[in-house]
């Protein structure tokens, strides 16, 4: 894939100096953020990882399947539940859940935060009219940006509005590039070999793109991949110990023979038919004519695979102190590995810390995001808009992940101590209902309300 704006037409000299910062940018991080893709989907050949030692360089271009770098990533990013916004009163917006239905924000999130994880940040940027804002999510694969510590946000950036297609067409480049300003949402459309910007000026501030980061620092305000150098080196260990005892159980299945004494002849006969003498069940030969020898056969001593579990089994566990990871989730299954949930959670606390980190970062920015698309919705500008949706939040749910008899537990408790707590929708949710559920029993308790409230009025009449 190339992308080369060149000058383009219509765009003032200032707009078009930033634009080239952010494709020195996006190339800059491009061969990273591919190799980062490549062990996500567990692409790595012995090339990559072989020491010279004991692998065979004609296998240079085998590859050996390896989910530790997906497992990475999805493993964090299941935890990560967006549920929506609700207002700071506890109530819905009515707006934000049209803005999110539209964008079928809680699904379009779930792929956005596997890319944040992946590569160290996702992007979001904001565009639309008045009962029509649009959210759209980006990977760096599609978008790049520029960041201003002054201000702890985006500076500028751009993200591709075409369809991406795959890594590997690389005769493919994007015709339609959105350009996110403080002032402007620049449109860049190419035809031909030449670009032509069309100026789509806002009053918000601030661009209206905004950056999911994971793991963030000073240094990397973008950001940092979960399958970061040392990561990539364990999953490299993974892939070499694999192949050397796949090679090893290649031998132990057929183990080396030897026969001392033979003739030529002999010899001649039994090369030309190594397969035969492997498989047959009875050996057969003459003494040496030559020297009266009588042949000796004898089998050399099976290698053992012994060796190379526990070179795994010592790779799984470094990779799970790495990465956070359950020991479970990394394939190691001993009598250490917990039975009790309380014993599960205890093992997870580290990747549910995680999670809430995850989380906390991620509801900063989906709730910049959600002020954004609903001053677009209502044709304002943020500090427009109306203050009952002003305090907008973005909710999660629990990254424990806790089971239901827990959570029903911990409500009925709760409830007795809290009075008034068992009517609420929280408590619906701890003891097991979606939104689905919890606006049908609304909808149903409501009703039988009703009820009986025309059956009281029916029985009055009656009486007098």
């Amino acid at each position: 894939m190339e992308l080369n704006f060149g000058r383009v037409v219509n765009l003032p000299e200032e707009e078009q100096k930033w634009l080239n910062e952010a494709k020195y940018i996006y190339d800059f991080h491009r061969s990273s953020n591919r190799k980062k893709r490549r062990y996500y989907n567990g692409k790595i050949t012995l090339n990559e990882v072989n020491l010279g030692i004991a692998l065979p360089s004609g296998l240079g271009r085998l590859e050996i399947g390896c989910a530790w770098g997906a497992k990475t990533v999805d493993v964090l990013a299941s935890r990560s539940m967006f549920d929506g916004y609700v207002t700071e009163s506890g109530t819905k917006s009515d707006d934000m859940d049209q803005i999110m239905k539209r964008n079928h924000l809680i699904a379009e999130y779930n792929k956005a935060v596997k890319e944040e994880l992946l590569y160290g940040c996702a992007f979001a940027a904001v565009s639309g009219a008045e009962d029509d804002a649009r959210i759209r999510f980006y990977s760096p694969h599609c978008a790049a940006a520029s960041w201003s510590a002054q201000d702890g946000r985006i500076r500028y950036g751009f993200a591709f509005e075409d369809a991406r297609r795959d890594e590997s067409d690389v005769t493919w480049s994007p015709e339609h590039v959105n350009f996110y300003t403080e002032t402007d949402i620049w449109q860049l459309d190419r035809v031909g070999g030449t670009w032509y910007a069309t100026q789509n000026p806002h009053d918000f501030g601030e661009p209206l793109m905004v950056a999911l980061t994971w793991d963030a620092t000073n240094d990397k305000p973008f950001g940092q991949s979960r399958l970061k150098e040392p990561v990539r080196r364990l999953i490299q260990g993974y892939v070499r110990t694999v192949a050397n005892a796949t090679i090893g159980l290649e031998f132990a299945t057929s183990p080396q023979k030897y026969l001392l004494g033979i003739s030529d002849e002999q010899y001649d006969m039994m090369i030309d038919n190594k397969f035969r003498q492997y498989v047959g069940s009875i050996l057969l030969s003459t003494n040496n004519p030559e020297t009266g020898e009588k042949p000796n056969f004898g089998q050399l001593t099976q290698g053992n695979i012994e060796p190379h579990v526990q070179m795994l089994r010592m790779l799984a566990t470094q990779y799970s102190a790495a990465t956070g990871l359950a020991a479970t989730d990394v394939g190691v299954i001993n009598d250490a590995n917990p039975t009790s949930s309380e014993a599960i959670i205890a093992q997870s606390q580290t990747l549910i810390l995680m999670a809430e980190q995850l989380n906390r970062a991620n509801g900063d920015a989906l709730h910049r995001i959600g002020r954004m698309a609903l001053a677009i919705e209502l044709g304002v500008t943020p500090e427009d808009i109306p203050e009952e949706e002003q305090g907008i939040i973005a909710h999660f749910k629990n990254p424990a992940m806790p089971s239901v008899a827990s959570t029903t537990d911990a409500a009925l408790k709760i409830s007795t101590a809290r009075e008034g707590f068992a009517q609420t929708d929280v408590f619906l949710e701890m003891i097991g209902f979606d939104q689905a559920d919890i606006r049908r029993i609304r909808a149903q308790e409501q009703r039988a309300r009703g009820e009986d409230i025309l059956n009281e009025e029916f029985t009055d009449e009656d009486i007098n």
